[in-house]
């Protein structure tokens, strides 16, 4: 299985999915990582990414999660996936869950403005809020609003994911 954490720049989607990862024994992979040059220097410059942009860089994802699955090697990809066509590119089977975090705008942008050592420019988070699209209702994508403790939280979504595999 490949849990896919998904939301808004700063939301928590690294933080959770370490301690998902951790919690489930699992690998942890950062979108982030995978990111190509043009796309962190455009950021870097406060220029929000297309479509266009962002294909390259969803096709590697998908094609990691191609190799995770194939070799059984369950895992946590944490990743922005705001739209649900990037989510479709990512959804290989049904072995790739979507887990969203959720927060306030406020704190959202509180942790923006603590973070350091990243490439986001925080004059992008009105993009990101823009371009998130609700899961849709085929999707079987799970809401889980960001907690005041986080290894807390990654437990409660860890919990949630082995009921959905014993159902």
């Amino acid at each position: 299985m490949v849990v896919v954490i998904w939301g808004v720049a700063a939301v928590g989607k690294t933080t959770i999915g370490k301690l998902l990862a951790q919690e489930l024994g699992w690998r942890f992979y950062d979108a982030d990582d995978f990111q190509p040059a043009a796309n962190i220097e455009k950021m870097q410059r406060g220029e929000p990414l297309t479509d266009e942009d962002r294909g390259p860089w969803l096709e590697t994802l998908r094609q990691l999660i191609e190799r995770l699955l194939a070799a059984k090697e369950n895992s946590v990809l944490a990743c922005s996936a705001l739209k649900k066509k990037y989510r479709d590119a990512l959804r290989t089977g049904p072995e790739v869950k979507f887990v969203s975090l959720r927060a306030s705008r406020s704190r959202i942008a509180a942790q923006l403005r603590s973070r350091r050592g990243h490439f986001f420019d925080p004059k992008l988070l009105e993009s990101q809020f823009g371009d998130f699209e609700e899961p849709a209702g085929d999707e079987d994508s799970v809401v889980f609003k960001l907690a005041e403790n986080p290894n807390q939280l990654a437990k409660q979504i860890a919990n949630s994911l082995r009921e959905a595999a014993n159902e």
